[in-house]
């Protein structure tokens, strides 16, 4: 049975709505394009933290990160079974701390690496804690509307929406004003997305339905590991996020040491979101015609062959990079607003009652953390094995860099189209239109 017929009626998200919930989302991505695409570069080229040392810190307090997820996403379901008004306190707790957190990362006591390891560990790891916190508070809030493929996907599509614009500013601000204004606008952008969030009313929870086969609701707190279409997508979208951290994490390696470009990071930045915004809606609309999972596979496929020529870019080819940066920065909104629509669909599908979001949404944020400690927790050291080091100009390290940017990324989202087609012949509905 299809999971929009569990719909009693349609709802509508309107401007107004949308925009209030989008507010928080521009804070939450305003912080994590530094957090794991310019941390690591500042730590290593500023600072002169040796590569398998920074990429151990990362790797580790990544891990512990993401393996906490799943406990603030139990917490954030009793939250919410207290009542909105509670769950948005925390939310607020959680913002002061990501502020906070987030200065003290770019202000160390010292630039003595033995001293700056543990300021890092420990301001990364209250930073991603107060990050993770809010973000699961604010993806349940969303996920709670259910609906159907359309407004599911339109309210991920509002909500990645101020994801982009939170990293159009992220990408640019840093090199404009320096960090110690960067990090006071992070602190005005959570308090303006905070006023947001406490103007969008909760609505109705979506019916409970039967699980297939009779089988009846899930109680309150299962694992979301027992349904195996959970399992399907997560996987999907861990081969697709670990194709996706990869380039986020050396991009700067990629444009300092590969191109010798440093200066076009900004623009290029850029350009590869503001594609993306220009591309989003266009992806909420295919997929309300075609369906959330066609529609996603060939996203990844188009971002494929836009992607793939990058290991033979070198130095001076700005502007076939700059073109590349448009071009998979308009197959982006596919990877943005769709997965999400996905996942509130399988737990309308699976039968999961109305207060167990949070569970789901904090192992879906340990995949998402899982995917960026491994892409800097490995990618860096390997690429200091075979030679790499920021700001080499041996031939091998700079030739393995770029394979390591384009090549790999390009494998592992073949692998996660694979991974989806055959994931859609196992839950047709995946496939349904509104």
């Amino acid at each position: 049975m299809s999971s929009t017929a569990l719909q009693p009626a349609p709802r509508v998200l309107d401007w107004r709505k949308g925009l209030a919930y989008a507010a928080l989302g521009v804070p939450l991505a305003f912080v994590s394009l530094p957090l794991y695409v310019n941390l690591p570069y500042h730590y290593a080229s500023a600072l002169g933290m040796p590569l398998p040392m920074l990429g151990g810190v990362m790797l580790g307090v990544r891990m512990l990160d993401a393996f906490i997820d799943p406990a603030l996403g139990r917490i954030s379901d009793k939250l919410f079974g207290l009542g909105e008004k509670v769950a948005w306190g925390a939310a607020a707790a959680g913002s002061a701390l990501l502020a906070l957190a987030f200065a003290a990362l770019w202000l160390p006591p010292s630039r003595d690496a033995s001293s700056v390891a543990p300021w890092l560990a420990i301001a990364l790891l209250l930073c991603t804690l107060g990050y993770s916190g809010v973000s699961i508070v604010h993806q349940t809030w969303g996920t709670r509307w259910g609906g159907g493929p359309k407004l599911r996907s339109r309210v991920t599509g509002w909500r990645e929406a101020g994801t982009l614009v939170g990293v159009l500013l992220a990408s640019a601000l840093p090199s404009w004003l320096g960090w110690n204004a960067t990090s006071a606008t992070l602190a005005s952008l959570l308090a303006v997305g905070l006023v947001g969030l406490h103007r969008v009313r909760e609505p109705d929870p979506f019916p409970q339905a039967s699980a297939p086969g009779g089988r009846g609701l899930s109680s309150p707190g299962a694992s979301p590991w027992r349904h195996a279409a959970f399992r399907r997508l997560l996987a999907v979208f861990m081969l697709n996020g670990i194709a996706s951290a990869i380039p986020a994490t050396l991009l700067p390696f990629f444009i300092a040491d590969r191109l010798q470009l440093a200066s076009w990071q900004a623009p290029l930045l850029l350009g590869y979101f503001g594609a993306a915004v220009l591309g989003l809606p266009l992806w909420v609309r295919a997929a309300a015609r075609w369906g959330l999972s066609p529609v996603w596979r060939a996203g990844m496929v188009a971002s494929v062959a836009a992607f793939s020529v990058t290991p033979w870019l070198g130095r001076g080819d700005g502007a076939a990079f700059a073109v590349v940066c448009l071009l998979s920065g308009l197959t982006l909104g596919a990877d943005l607003a769709l997965p999400g629509a996905l996942l509130t669909g399988v737990i309308q599908g699976t039968g999961s009652s109305q207060r167990d979001e949070g569970i789901y949404l904090g192992w879906w944020a340990c995949a998402t953390k899982l995917n960026l400690a491994l892409a800097a927790g490995l990618a860096l050291p390997l690429l200091s094995a075979v030679g790499y080091s920021s700001g080499t100009t041996a031939p091998a390290g700079l030739q393995a860099l770029a394979w390591a940017y384009g090549g790999l990324p390009c494998l592992l989202k073949l692998a996660a189209v694979a991974a989806l087609w055959r994931a859609e012949r196992l839950n047709p509905t995946w496939k349904d239109r509104e």
